[in-house]
Parts: C-alpha cells; sequence; structure tokens
C-alpha cells in the first residue's frame, strides 16, 4: 500500500467505494452520486495547499481508499481515513492512518493528531489504539448523520507517544 496525492482522475475510484451504504454507514456524507464524488475529489486536490492533504491509497495499483491528514492550530492535526469494504479487516486503514501520522509527527514536526470515529465503528477504534492511540473522551450528539446524532470517540497521539508507538511499543502491547 503506498499514499499520494489524490488527483481528480482518481474519482471514480474513490466512487466505486463513496456509493455504499456500508462505506458511509457512520458518516455525514454518502452514499455518493457521482457528482457528489467528482465534488469531494475536486475539493480534496484543491485543498492540498491549504493545509488539507487528502491522499490515494493505492493496492497493486488501484485506488481502495483514501487518508487525510488536516493541519490545525497549535502543531496539531487531524486524520481521517476511508477503505473499499472488500478490503475492510486486512489492515488497509491501518496502513493509511500509520502513514498519516508519520508524515504528520515525522515530516511536518506535528505535536498532537487526533482522529475520531463513530463508537458504533469499532474497527475504526481499533485502528486507532492499534496505532498508540489514546482514547481521550466521547462528544456526545456532535454530528449529525442519516440515522441521527451521532456521537464521536476522540483518539489522539502526542509526538513523544508516537516515537514509541513506531519502534513497536503500544499501550495495547503493555495490556495484551
Amino acid at each position: 500500500m503506498a499514499l499520494r496525492p489524490l488527483r481528480f482522475q482518481d474519482w471514480e475510484a474513490v466512487h466505486e467505494w463513496a456509493r455504499l451504504e456500508e462505506a458511509c454507514r457512520f458518516q455525514p456524507w454518502g452514499p455518493d452520486t457521482p457528482e457528489e464524488t467528482r465534488s469531494f475529489v475536486r475539493g480534496a486536490v484543491a485543498a492540498w495547499d491549504d493545509g488539507r492533504y487528502v491522499h490515494a491509497a493505492e493496492i497493486d495499483g488501484f485506488v481502495k481508499g483514501i487518508g487525510e491528514l488536516r493541519l490545525g492550530p497549535h502543531m496539531q492535526g487531524e486524520i481521517a481515513y476511508g477503505v473499499h469494504p472488500e478490503l475492510w479487516g486486512r489492515g488497509v486503514g491501518t496502513g493509511i492512518a500509520r502513514e498519516l501520522l508519520r508524515i504528520g509527527f515525522d515530516e511536518l514536526k506535528l505535536h498532537r493528531i487526533w482522529g475520531t470515529c463513530d463508537p458504533r465503528n469499532v474497527a475504526s477504534g481499533r485502528v486507532m489504539q492499534k496505532l498508540g492511540m489514546t482514547c481521550e473522551g466521547r462528544m456526545r450528539h456532535n454530528l449529525l448523520i442519516r440515522d441521527g446524532w451521532r456521537d464521536s470517540d476522540l483518539y489522539a497521539i502526542l509526538d513523544h507517544e508516537w516515537v514509541a508507538a513506531a519502534s513497536g511499543v503500544t499501550q495495547l502491547d503493555a495490556t495484551d
């Protein structure tokens, strides 16, 4: 799996999963129409110079997911990732998130990186835990999605924690 900047011509590959109900179950978007996917990709490509870095995740030459690192104030960033459902459970989301953390800490020298997920999305929470991110709490009813107000679990990792996690020592290793 390799990350590279998302390009507009990737929209069809992104649409292959952005159109699926299961891919957007816990999100405020989707299932997307072709125009909605084109609009998302167009905006993501244009935002690169504004501190919103959306990457295509390529596997065997095919775009099968995306990862986003959005810069914020005070040397912080937010990560998000999405993977085609046909590859769920195969470590692709973890690979995307790990590379986003590496870029954020090693290249951009961020101090703190955070991400959120719907508490019902156990797999996404597990991705962040595997990477050494700490669950800092639950934000209640902070996002309106198709089935009503959604809570979000907030995970974060600090730069010095990343050094330990990148070396293979995570909080889960200490408790598993």
